[in-house]
């Protein structure tokens, strides 16, 4: 039988095929001494010497483990945007407000309706649910596996089985705003839980909080929300109460846990460093709300109320309010008349919004 020769195209693409073939090994080769080569940095190193003419292993060394870098996910208000708001203090918090708490005239804002996670500001509405069930503070209350954060898995250095008062959790919630503290005094709250949480929203209503929502007593659910304007409230009213003011502006405190001495700090530097004249305060931090700090302080012979959410890095809120009191300790004193908690703010939402500046220099013209 006669052989047909194959066409030239055909030869052609054949030789095609073949030398792509050829580079597809090559390229497996190399990979595959790239993978090998990675195992070898990932393997122990050996020390090796020669002992009576012989190798030996003398020594194993692990190798350095090369960690990859995972980005942290973006907090609701850079997803939102609202991190492109300028303002004419350039601060780094997406929300800020800024009112004189005697006549409840709105110094500066900035978002100041925008709804968002407010991480352990939440305590502060703990602190007032506590503090309106009038339980007894000296009761010893004692941290279990229920007060596990299983939301954010943080750590704690309340042991399950520590056993503190009342007052002296309530204490650490706010000052160091320890979670298993603040999950024992919603546990323990007739009713439990639910029920504590059930009285957080009614208290919320009560003091006119309309974009305020509770989830848990200590903040690490994103669920926890609320405006700079509702948040303002919240100041105002636990700064009513003289327990704690005391306890959110303490700058360190020590418990005996398991008959030891723990020693705890204020977690605002403001306060650590002494140089402010501040009547009460709260920090925050969860990924979804970034950094937070709210502040009843003095400046300028004027009680103000600071707000700022959602802060780009751990010291930049701190970092606003020293811009803001730098600012307002330029300000001419005023005898404005009290007026009514402001409800609806002038200010347009949105990045770079030309709106988000300072009030008193809008009123002026500049």
């Amino acid at each position: 039988m006669a052989l047909l020769a194959a066409p030239a195209s055909y030869a052609a693409t054949s030789s095609t095929a073949t030398k792509s073939s050829s580079k597809k090994q090559a390229k497996s080769t190399k990979t595959t001494k790239k993978v090998a080569s990675a195992k070898a940095e990932a393997s122990p190193r050996k020390v090796i010497a020669l002992r009576n003419g012989k190798r030996t292993v003398v020594a194993s060394r692990a190798a350095p483990v090369r960690a990859a870098f995972v980005p942290s996910k973006p907090s609701l208000g850079e997803a939102m945007g609202l991190r492109d708001t300028e303002d004419a203090l350039a601060l780094r918090s997406s929300v800020a407000l800024v009112m004189d708490q005697n006549t409840n005239e709105v110094l500066f804002q900035k978002n100041p309706t925008a709804v968002l996670p407010i991480a352990s500001i939440t305590k502060l509405m703990t602190a007032l649910v506590v503090m309106d069930a009038r339980l007894p503070m000296d009761e010893m209350l004692t941290v279990t596996e229920e007060d596990r954060d299983t939301e954010k898995h943080s750590s704690s250095r309340l042991r399950f089985g520590t056993q503190l008062t009342r007052q002296e959790m309530l204490l650490l919630a706010l000052m160091s705003s320890e979670n298993r503290a603040a999950s024992a005094l919603g546990r323990n709250y007739p009713g439990g839980l639910p029920a504590f949480v059930g009285a957080m929203n009614r208290k919320a209503r009560e003091l006119g909080m309309s974009d305020s929502h509770f989830v848990d007593s200590n903040g690490l659910s994103s669920s926890n929300v609320s405006s700079a304007m509702d948040l303002a409230r919240l100041v105002n009213a636990a700064y009513r109460n003289p327990t704690i003011r005391e306890y959110s502006t303490q700058p360190e405190h020590e418990v005996t846990v398991f008959g030891r001495p723990m020693h705890y700090v204020s977690t605002n530097r403001l306060v650590r460093g002494g140089n402010w004249d501040i009547g009460l305060q709260k920090t925050g931090y969860i990924s979804e709300a970034g950094q937070c700090l709210v502040m009843q302080t003095r400046v300028n012979d004027r009680n103000v109320v600071m707000v700022f959410l959602d802060s780009v890095g751990k010291l930049s809120r701190f970092a606003d309010a020293t811009r803001v009191r730098s600012w307002l300790e330029h300000q001419p004193a005023t005898s404005a008349q009290p007026r009514p908690f402001p409800s609806n703010p002038n200010l347009t939402q949105g990045p770079k919004s030309p709106t988000a500046i300072l009030v008193s220099q809008q009123s002026h013209g500049t």
